[in-house]
């Protein structure tokens, strides 16, 4: 702020007003950035619960039909578990009658839980390969899994197919599962399976150096021998048969246990069990089957005097693989970026002792539990991933707890703004058709005089087009205008134009700089007549707007009147947007409130009262920053009658700038909220007090306040919608409600005679405008949350609004 300088250059001391403005600045900013703020983390949130559900990033390709040419012969027809110890890529298969029970697509919240059940009531142990999306919105089940001895595998983090995906995509997929994992049960893991894989024989040459990748960061990749082909629901007989290994095989066997409705798995499975256990089968984990074959290894080579065994393993160029390379590849005895022993590093950096147990028991020397051996797959999660894999969980929480609510509430915001725009709609037209009657008649005509007050504070530049406005009223007046310690020479130029016009009955009061609720006040005491009309400096009365204005008070019971203020400066792009926002919301919403008798605001542009009741209710506050509705609420808690008089026509200035209006607007805001709150006794008032307490705050509230503060929730959703969901269908659903709003809009246009070519700017108001409206909303709820105040802010003015002739419509 800068001190201002007098004419003879010595600086002096910034009025009360400006110091205000000042620290009003000062403290605007960090709201902002708030308000700000709060948008972001509801777009953070959005997009981070679409990316668990695919719909951000999703991508469904799957690939098929490509060749394996390139693709080592003993590989295709090797086992089902992959390794690549050394960069040699080795294949390890199940022994005879062992099964290796594995699930996919987990969890679920309803199957799997139900299939941990069967494995513990059946002391069988299995292996689900989890998609990462899954375990971060369900992280206690997986919890339960591991502490039940059950061994888990990574099957991405979006189930994709990851041969189309680039090297950074198949590292985060990769990446952001272990952190879900680390989060959810404190462990990562070695094992993988990739989506929409089966046996070996598919690997093909797309999906190959995917393998080659992950095996060379120590990853074991598993594909399946038997597949029960549960997905396809073929009835419960046909899962058992196509789960059963031949001829007393060995086997990998998939099923699943999410992915869609599993009740048919779920009834096949525990049968199946028994099933296999009387055939002499024997269930256990992957890391069970390594640890089964290396036992088997080290029984060949003892026999054979040291020799290495051969069963069941081969290397890429048909070298044989020893026993110990089989168990090194998930014990941790590797070298390299594989999975190494002790004092080495697992994928993602996380240490991994030999049979080191979640739980962190010590395997070392041949003590390894049961339990450890089975899950030889797990590292204890530790440092950084620990950590940063909990602040995951936690954020998937939020998300998940955060997007049911926020839906409800754009349902809610959606059927009140469709509501409102019913409600005004048919209000409007039935006071429009009420007042516009030819009999229609407020009682005898008012010709007395009545006062003018006009308070103003430096506005040198629209002073005189105020008062030659005034000159031509049709209604005999006197016009007082109160100087709030004007520093621009407003009350000098303010004279000169009376004398100018002839204006005899122009008087102007000066005061110190105390604000306009004291200039009103001031000009109250100061009037003669019992009727008094308070108008800004800055705006134009047309002829008969004064007489207009004050024939509702024929009627004793009313003691306030609403004028129909419109925005003169309407041929920029800024002040288009006000000129809809005033035809289409104030003066539809004033319509409305006024049949329904609980008019909330009377505009400080253009409004009339009874003194007597001004001073009743104790003048014009400055409890608020918004002094015309705590006065207007006032009057309808003193029992007096507000009204809105539609042919009474004034011509405001509106702001020029978005710095203006964003000034403006928050201080009408948080000026409401101030001044219902002040009010807010009139909830369980008896009476006419009571009346606007049931009827006209719920009103204002939601209207005002609620609607529009969650009401960016309907641009996020549909920009969020377009984006990632269905772009057609959002489009055609914001075009559907654009041509509402347009609707409304014209017939308001109709109603005050406006012309139509403005609607023009109304789907950039959309975009723009309302957007920024948001905001100011928002941010005034933050202020009047954190305590913040303000005071009378001064708006700069051009003093293009002239004489009411000369405004086109």
């Amino acid at each position: 702020m800068t001190t201002p300088t007098s004419s003879r250059g010595r600086r002096r001391a910034p009025s009360r007003i400006e110091r205000a403005a000042g620290r009003a600045a000062a403290l605007q900013k960090p709201r902002v950035i708030l308000a700000l703020l709060l948008l972001l983390a509801l777009t953070c949130v959005m997009l981070l619960d679409g990316y668990l559900r695919a719909e951000v990033g999703g991508d469904q390709r799957v690939r098929s039909g490509a060749s394996s040419s390139k693709v080592p012969d003993k590989i295709l027809d090797g086992g089902p578990i992959l390794t690549f110890r050394g960069g040699q890529a080795t294949t390890v298969s199940v022994p005879s009658k062992t099964i290796a029970l594995t699930f996919d697509d987990g969890p679920n919240p309803t199957w799997t839980p139900q299939v941990l059940k069967i494995l513990e009531e059946n002391d069988v142990p299995g292996t689900f390969f989890l998609v990462g999306s899954m375990v971060s919105r369900y992280p206690s089940i997986v919890k339960s899994m591991v502490q039940q001895g059950n061994e888990v595998g990574i099957h991405t983090f979006t189930h994709v197919d990851l041969s189309y995906q680039s090297d950074a995509r198949v590292n985060r997929e990769m990446q952001q599962t272990q952190l879900a994992l680390a989060g959810a049960a404190g462990i990562t893991t070695t094992l993988f399976r990739a989506p929409y894989s089966s046996e070996t024989d598919a690997i093909d040459n797309y999906s190959w150096p995917v393998y080659q990748k992950l095996g060379k960061e120590g990853y074991t990749s598993v594909f399946v021998d038997t597949d029960s082909d549960d997905w396809k629901k073929p009835g419960v007989s046909k899962i058992i048969k196509w789960a059963t290994p031949k001829k007393n095989k060995g086997a990998s066997v998939l099923f699943h246990d999410a992915g869609g409705e599993r009740s048919q798995t779920i009834k096949a499975l525990p049968t199946y069990i028994k099933k296999m256990k009387a055939k002499g089968y024997t269930f256990t984990t992957i890391s069970g089957v390594i640890e089964k074959r290396n036992a088997a290894n080290r029984e060949s080579a003892a026999a054979s005097n040291g020799t290495s065994g051969t069963s069941g393993t081969t290397g890429t160029g048909g070298q044989t693989a020893t026993g110990v390379a089989e168990a090194g590849a998930l014990a941790g005895t590797g070298t390299g970026n594989a999975p190494t022993g002790e004092g080495g590093t697992a994928p993602n950096g996380e240490s991994g002792g030999t049979g080191t147990a979640p739980n962190g028991q010590n395997g070392q020397n041949g003590s390894t539990s049961t339990t450890a051996r089975l899950q030889a797959a797990h590292r204890t999660a530790t440092g950084m991933t620990l950590y940063e894999g909990k602040a995951l969980i936690v954020a998937v929480a939020i998300a998940e707890w955060a997007l049911p609510v926020l839906s409800y509430l754009l349902l809610v915001v959606g059927i009140a703004v469709m509501g409102r725009f019913g409600m005004m709609l048919l209000i409007a037209r039935r006071h429009y058709r009420q007042r516009n009657k030819r009999r229609f008649s407020w009682g005898p005509t008012v010709t007395g005089p009545v006062s003018v007050i006009v308070p103003a504070y430096n506005e040198k530049e629209c002073i005189a087009n105020t008062l030659e406005s005034l000159a031509q009223s049709t209604h005999p007046i006197e016009v007082i205008v109160v100087d709030d310690g004007s520093t621009d020479g407003t009350s000098e130029i303010a004279r000169a134009a009376a004398d100018k016009l002839g204006m005899a009955n122009v008087r102007v009061v000066r005061q110190e700089n105390a604000g306009k609720p004291a200039a009103l006040n001031n000009g109250v005491r100061n009037a003669t007549y019992d009727i008094v009309i308070m108008m800004d400096g800055d705006t134009v009365f047309e002829p008969d707007a004064v007489h207009q204005l004050v024939q509702p008070f024929a009627d004793p019971e009313v003691g306030a009147v609403a004028g129909n203020a419109k925005v003169g400066n309407r041929n920029t792009v800024i002040g288009a947007w006000q000129h809809i926002e005033y035809v289409m919301g104030f003066n539809l919403d004033r319509r409305m409130y006024d049949l329904l008798r609980c008019m909330p605001t009377i505009p400080g542009a253009i409004g009339a009262f009874r003194r007597d009741a001004v001073l009743q209710v104790g003048g014009m506050s400055e409890d608020t920053l918004a002094e015309d509705t705590d006065i207007t609420i006032a009057m309808h808690r003193a029992g007096w009658r507000v009204v809105y008089q539609e042919h009474a026509k004034a011509w405001t200035e509106a702001p020029g700038s978005l710095k203006q209006l964003w000034s403006q607007r928050y201080r009408w805001s948080y000026g409401t909220m101030q001044a219902l709150w002040k009010h807010r006794k009139s909830l369980t008032d008896k009476g006419p007090s009571g009346r606007f307490g049931r009827v006209g705050m719920p009103l204002v509230v939601l209207f005002q306040i609620v609607t529009p503060v969650f009401a960016p929730l309907i641009d996020v959703f549909t920009v969020y919608s377009m984006i990632f969901v269905d772009f057609e269908a959002a489009l055609l659903a914001w075009l559907a409600v654009l041509g509402i709003q347009l609707a409304c809009a014209a017939y308001a246009f109709r109603l005050d005679k406006e012309q139509y070519r403005y609607l023009l700017m109304m789907p950039l108001q959309q975009l723009a405008y309302r957007q920024m409206m948001y905001l100011v909303l928002i941010h005034s709820c933050i202020t009047a949350l954190t305590g913040g105040r303000l005071r009378w802010q001064k708006l700069k003015r051009t003093g293009e609004v002239g004489t009411p002739a000369g405004v086109s419509g």
